[in-house]
């Protein structure tokens, strides 16, 4: 398999330097690495929603543990993302109960709309469609995430009218 390796302009304002030292704050001086995860992501959404290597670096010189340990845990959670992608990121959960509502099919009807496969960006950059484990929300199947927000009991149709209202800019991302 082919390895991209995607260039990103690190950019570690004040405004985010005191964010993580806040951060840091609630924990013990010698334990920085017990931040690695609330630290990732305000990094990750002060750059455009995803994490470089050299930016994985940066934060392991931040919280003073070797790159390996900020990889392992970027690699492992899928919250975080390793290259760019689309300003609406579509994460359909596909696990049992959603799968048994439909969620496979709604993401296949997401993906031929926007014509782009899993994991794929449109050339637009606007969207990006990805399964997930588990949300959490198993009685509001089938459901995904998009942004902090979840979008449950989904059909065809609502499917649809989010791709219209995030083309429309009436998409609310985050909650901060």
């Amino acid at each position: 398999m082919e390895r991209t390796h995607y260039k990103q302009e690190i950019n570690m304002t004040e405004a985010l330097m005191t964010r993580i030292s806040e951060l840091l704050s609630h924990y013990p001086e010698d334990k920085k690495k017990s931040a690695l995860l609330p630290v990732l992501h305000e990094v990750q959404d002060a750059h455009d929603n995803w994490l470089s290597i050299e930016l994985m670096d940066k934060v392991a010189e931040i919280l003073e543990i070797l790159p390996i340990e900020v990889y392992e845990v970027a690699t492992f959670y899928t919250m975080y993302n390793l290259k760019p992608i689309g300003k609406y990121m579509f994460e359909f959960c596909q696990t049992s109960c959603c799968c048994l509502r439909g969620t496979e099919d709604l993401m296949d009807y997401t993906c031929e709309k926007l014509g782009v496969g899993i994991g794929e960006t449109t050339a637009d950059g606007l969207f990006e469609v990805r399964g997930v484990e588990c949300l959490g929300a198993c009685g509001y199947a089938p459901m995904m995430q998009l942004g902090d927000f979840y979008k449950e009991h989904l059909t065809r149709e609502k499917i649809d009218q989010i791709i219209a209202d995030c083309r429309d800019n009436k998409i609310i991302l985050h909650d901060k």
